[in-house]
């Protein structure tokens, strides 16, 4: 069981961070051959990230929205990272997208597929966990006591990093 935090914690990090949600829509569970591919393929694209430290891959979290939607959501240290790693020929990303891409077209709406990206600058965005284990920004970037950066989410979003 993981490590409860006791009181009120903030996330650590206070750069740019880019945030990047994808998943698909199981639309028919039948036909296992449009989904199930992609499915197996996330895992192993998320183990070759979290290995290689220079990724830019800070963390992320699998999530189920109900029985037919799979999604991650993944913290990055900046957007040029995310689409180095979309666009890089030796990694796990281009077979698996080119895979998926195919099966797409057969596949007659049978999987749906989104993804969402989110550029977030230094100092526009704040958390807090209260008696939580480390989790989403704070489990990327590592948690600190709320006081440190403020006790209100005003607060710590007025706070503005040093500059570097």
């Amino acid at each position: 069981m993981a490590r409860i935090n006791d009181g009120r914690m903030t996330a650590g990090g206070t750069g740019e961070v880019t945030v990047f949600l994808i998943g698909m829509r199981i639309n028919s569970f039948r036909h296992l051959r449009s989904w199930w591919p992609t499915f197996r393929a996330m895992p192993g694209m998320l183990s070759e990230l979290a290995r290689d430290k220079d990724s830019g891959m800070l963390g992320y979290r699998l999530l189920f929205g109900g029985p037919r939607l799979i999604y991650v959501v993944q913290y990055w240290a900046s957007h040029e990272k995310l689409l180095a790693y979309a666009s890089d020929r030796e990694g796990l990303h281009r077979p698996a997208w080119a895979a998926f891409n195919r099966r797409l077209c057969e596949g007659r709406g049978r999987v749906g597929f989104w993804h969402e990206t989110y550029v977030v600058p230094a100092g526009a965005h704040e958390a807090v966990y209260v008696n939580m284990p480390d989790f989403g920004l704070g489990a990327a970037t590592g948690v600190i006591p709320v006081g440190r950066r403020g006790e209100s989410a005003a607060a710590r979003l007025a706070a503005r990093p040093a500059e570097g």
